[in-house]
C-alpha cells in the first residue's frame, strides 16, 4: 500500500500556485524520447530471492573488467585497489556521518578530510582544496558557476578535447541559470584553439589534460591568455594518476582544477559513486563550493578539526550560498585519502611512470599493426587510434574473444564523426601477455 500524503485537490492547488496544469508540465525540459509512458518490463511482484536470481543471471551476462584482458578508459581506470583500503575504511574512527554536520562529534570524518584537502592540494598543485564534490564531472560543472561569480560574465568556453560526458553535464547544470556555453569540436590535439574564443564576455576556458584522446598538454599559454583578457582558467582532470607524472595544473597557471579521483582508492563501479577533486587560487577561496575543514584546538589544548567554510544553503548562506549540489562523496574520499597515504609521494610517482610504460608498450604494439593509425602523440597511460573499421563493431568482435579493446569514441559523442576512433588505456593491472594478445587479435580481425 502506498503512502501518498497529498490529495488530489492538495495537488491541484500546489500546481495552481506555480502556474502548472500537470505534473507532467514540471518535466518539459526532459526530451520526449526519454520519457516513459508506462511501467518498466519487469514482475509487478518477485520474491528476493527471484530477485537475486534473475539480477544474478543478468550480471552473469557481462565480462567484469577483472575477468578479460581490458583497455578501456576514457574518465574511468582500472587500478590495483590494496586490500589495505577496505579494512581501513570499516574501522569505527570512521563511522560517523557522512558529512559533518554536527562537526563537534565527526572527528574521525573531519580530519581525513582535511589530510584529503591537504593532498588534493599538492596533487593538483592548488594553494587550496575542498571536501570533494560528487564526481568529476560535476566538479567542472561547478567550476564554470564559480568562474561566472567571480568575474561576473556569462560564458564559458570548453576546448575539443574535454570528455564529452563532462560537457553534457556541465550543460545540464549552468543553462538553468542562464550560463552560455561554447563547446568545440572534437579535437584530438587542440586545446589552445580555445585561444581565439576569449572575448569580453568569457567568464572561462575549460580544458583537459590529459584530455578525452589522452593528448598531455602544457596549458600554461592558455592560461596566460585567459587571464590577460580577465577570464579564469578550469582545467579538467580524469584520470588523477597522471599527476604524479606530469606537470600539475597549479604549475601551469590554472585558477581553478576539476578533477575525477576514482583512480586512487575507488575501484571501477558501473556509473559510480566517483569523488569529484575540487581546487582553487586562495584569492577565490570565498566563491568555491562545497566544504573546506580547519585544524584548530579545543578548550582543553587539543589538536582538532572544525568546518572553517560551509557555503551550502542548507547552512548559514541560505540564498547566498555557492552550490546547492556540493555533497562531498564522504567514503569514496575516504578511500582516496587511505590510497594515497600508503602510496605516498614516491610511491604515486612510480605507480603513475608503471602507467606510462604500460601505455607505451601497447601503443608501440597497436602500431605494428597494418591498417592501425595512432593519433595520440604524447600521453600518459590512454592514446586514440584510427582503425579502417568501424571501431565500435570491431570492440564488439574482440569482446566476441574475450578482451575489451577499449571504448569506441562513438560512445562518448556519437555525432561527432569520429566512428573510427578507438581509445586505449592500459594501467598497472595490464599484462604484457595482455598486451601482445589484443595486438594478435586485433590484428587478425582488421585483416579478415
Amino acid at each position: 500500500m502506498r503512502y501518498l500524503p497529498l490529495t488530489p485537490d492538495d495537488r491541484t492547488a500546489m500546481l495552481a500556485a506555480i502556474g502548472a496544469k500537470s505534473v507532467d508540465d514540471l518535466f518539459v525540459d526532459v526530451p520526449q524520447a526519454a520519457r516513459r509512458d508506462g511501467f518498466v518490463d519487469l514482475p509487478r511482484v518477485a520474491g528476493e530471492l527471484e530477485v537475486e536470481r534473475a539480477l544474478g543471471a543478468m550480471a552473469a551476462k557481462n565480462a567484469s573488467a577483472g575477468s578479460v584482458p581490458f583497455f578501456c578508459g576514457a574518465g574511468a581506470y582500472k587500478h590495483h585497489v590494496p586490500a589495505t583500503v577496505d579494512h581501513i575504511i570499516q574501522r569505527s574512527e570512521f563511522l560517523t556521518s557522512y558529512t559533518p554536520y554536527q562537526p563537534e562529534i565527526a572527528q574521525g570524518t573531519l580530519q581525513y578530510l582535511y589530510e584529503f584537502q591537504t593532498q588534493v592540494a599538492n596533487l593538483t598543485g592548488m594553494p587550496v582544496a575542498n571536501a570533494s564534490l560528487y564526481d568529476g564531472s560535476t566538479a567542472m560543472a561547478e567550476g564554470v558557476l564559480m568562474a561566472t561569480r567571480v568575474t561576473r560574465r556569462n560564458k564559458a568556453v570548453i576546448s575539443g578535447g574535454v570528455h564529452p560526458h563532462y560537457v553534457r553535464a556541465t550543460e545540464t547544470v549552468v543553462h538553468a541559470v542562464g550560463v552560455e556555453t561554447e563547446a568545440l569540436p572534437a579535437a584530438v590535439d587542440a586545446e589552445a584553439d580555445v585561444i581565439a574564443k576569449i572575448g569580453p564576455d568569457t567568464a572561462c576556458v575549460v580544458v583537459q589534460t590529459p584530455n578525452v584522446f589522452g593528448t598531455a598538454t602544457d596549458v600554461t599559454k592558455i592560461a596566460e591568455a585567459a587571464q590577460a583578457a580577465g577570464a579564469l582558467l578550469i582545467v579538467v582532470v580524469t584520470e588523477a594518476v597522471s599527476m604524479g607524472l606530469l606537470k600539475s595544473p597549479g604549475e601551469m597557471g590554472a585558477d581553478i582544477v576539476a578533477a575525477e579521483g576514482q583512480s586512487i582508492g575507488n575501484a571501477l563501479n558501473f556509473g559510480g559513486p566517483y569523488v569529484g577533486l575540487f581546487a582553487c587560487r586562495e584569492k577565490l577561496i570565498r566563491q568555491m563550493p562545497g566544504r573546506l575543514t580547519g585544524e584548530t584546538v579545543d578548550a582543553d589544548g587539543e589538536r582538532g578539526f572544525v568546518l572553517t567554510l560551509s557555503t551550502r544553503e542548507q547552512h548559514i548562506r541560505r540564498d547566498k550560498a555557492t552550490s546547492n549540489i556540493c555533497t562531498n562523496s564522504g567514503l569514496c574520499t575516504l578511500a582516496f585519502t587511505i590510497h594515497m597515504s600508503l602510496l605516498g609521494e614516491t610511491g604515486l610517482r612510480k605507480l603513475a611512470l608503471l602507467n606510462h610504460e604500460k601505455a607505451v608498450a601497447t601503443r608501440d604494439a597497436l602500431a605494428a599493426i597494418p591498417g592501425v593509425e595512432i593519433l595520440t602523440s604524447r600521453f600518459f597511460n590512454e592514446f586514440a587510434i584510427r582503425l579502417p573499421r568501424n571501431a565500435a563493431e570491431v570492440v564488439d568482435t574482440l569482446a566476441g574473444h574475450h578482451i575489451l579493446a577499449g571504448v569506441p569514441y562513438s560512445r562518448l559523442a556519437p555525432d561527432a564523426g569520429m566512428d573510427d576512433v578507438l581509445l586505449v588505456a592500459a594501467t598497472e593491472t595490464t599484462l604484457d601477455a595482455d598486451i601482445k594478445l589484443l595486438a594478435a587479435l586485433l590484428g587478425k580481425v582488421l585483416a579478415a
